[in-house]
């Protein structure tokens, strides 16, 4: 018998539900944990994939993140090992039979929880993934500062957690769940709440919150959801201090535009205030206007003294002519096309709609991006068509189309030597 809720949960309801047929089909990817992404935020774009990495997923579920990343690096050809760490045995068994169906050699299977870690005896890890895995622990600062204890010099974290905001109405329904039927075994749980999510008045906030639909995709996600035993989310304010709390400093978020509050205030009367705001205030600041943040994404390194934020010596920068922009979600030249008239991108961010202004030269680099050429390169080539097109004039347009496309996680960038990326 299994004592603890939580992993008794993930035995009955693997998460996420996953068929390892399904890896014939597809690469689930996503973030945190791309290969170029974990480049970029936690390296600076310079990290050299022709030298060992070693990756843990921790608390990987049934393994989308390790999956993910031991792909990837098979295919760059990276000498890697990725640990997939996970307490529940049924969650392991569909990781396991997924890397089988992909003939997957680089991965290592272990039983465990988040706070065993220092006794498990793993070593030191480059990267560490835990997405979707801190929210549950009885105790999320000892588990990151565990995290902490496990990297290697230079390494660094991909976190994801709840949101407070995004996930308005849910709380109170989970509560709800409890008090009328949380003695109840958990598959009549779940029959339960799909009838009372069949009877819930228009004015309840989950019912009109529509940023919370997994549990329209099955069980496994109703559970996680609605059913789940711990579970709790977290503004800015409390992440910055989670990560303060285990010597950590977030190098950036996902979607960085999503955590500027001048992305929902245009009026030129709010731009001086917002500019006075540091990068953590400015942060909370979007958080609470944007109202949609269900999850944060966020990259995490050992804290510097005096480096935080988005320009931290970590997170890569458009300055080189050495550095190489990559598309991972899309193709230079179809971006191109798209913003050939009106030199705008227009996005939807969970039903935000948004329009992000491009420099007149956008079409014209986003043609030559093809994930090997550098910026040096692609400013040659243009060069060439304008003489008159020098390196400070080709930098500032690239910086704010980077600044753009960057924005909603669309445009990083390497200097690490070519393994196959774009």
């Amino acid at each position: 018998m299994i004592d603890d809720p939580v992993q008794s949960q993930y035995e009955s309801y693997p998460y996420p539900a996953r068929d390892p047929r399904d890896e014939a089909k597809r690469l689930v990817t996503g973030s945190p944990s791309h290969l170029d992404e974990i480049n970029h935020m936690l390296f600076a774009g310079r990290r050299d994939f022709r030298q060992p990495f070693r990756a843990l997923a921790a608390g990987g579920g049934t393994g989308d993140a390790a999956i993910m990343m031991a792909q990837q690096m098979a295919e760059r050809g990276v000498p890697s090992e990725v640990v997939h760490l996970d307490l529940s045995a049924a969650s392991r068994a569909i990781a396991e039979a997924r890397a089988e169906a992909r003939g997957l050699t680089n991965l290592r299977f272990v039983t465990g929880d988040i706070a065993s870690l220092p006794a498990l005896g793993l070593g030191a890890f480059d990267y560490i993934d835990c997405c979707g895995v801190l929210h549950h622990l009885e105790d999320p600062p000892a588990g990151l500062a565990a995290l902490a204890g496990a990297l290697a010099p230079g390494g660094g974290i991909g976190l994801m957690v709840y949101g407070t905001y995004g996930r308005t109405g849910l709380y109170p329904l989970q509560d709800v769940l409890r008090r009328l039927a949380g003695d109840d075994p958990l598959a009549e749980q779940v029959a339960l709440a799909r009838r009372l999510l069949d009877d819930l008045p228009a004015s309840n906030w989950f019912k009109r919150n529509p940023f919370l639909g997994d549990h329209k995709r099955g069980d496994a996600e109703l559970v996680d959801l609605l059913l789940h035993r711990r579970d709790r989310a977290y503004n800015v304010p409390e992440l910055f201090a989670l990560a303060d709390g285990a010597g950590l400093a977030v190098t950036g978020f996902v979607e960085p535009l999503r955590y500027r509050p001048e992305s929902y205030l245009k009026a030129p009367a709010f731009q001086p205030r917002l500019a006075a705001l540091s990068w953590r205030e400015a942060a909370a600041v979007a958080e609470v206007l944007a109202g949609n943040l269900k999850k944060h994404v966020a990259y995490l390194a050992p804290a510097a003294p005096g480096v935080e934020g988005p320009d931290s010596e970590r997170v890569a920068r458009p300055e080189s002519p050495a550095a190489v922009p990559l598309l991972p979600r899309h193709e230079g030249p179809v971006l191109a096309k798209a913003c050939q008239g009106s030199l705008t991108l227009k996005v939807e961010l969970d039903g935000l709609p948004l329009t992000l202004p491009l420099p007149r030269l956008a079409p014209a680099i986003l043609n030559l991006i093809d994930g090997h050429r550098s910026l040096g390169a692609i400013h040659g080539e243009l060069q060439a068509a304008d003489p008159a097109l020098d390196w400070p004039r080709f930098l500032e347009a690239f910086r704010a189309l980077f600044d753009a496309l960057n924005g909603i996680n669309a445009l990083l960038l390497t200097e690490s030597p070519d393994d196959g990326h774009g």
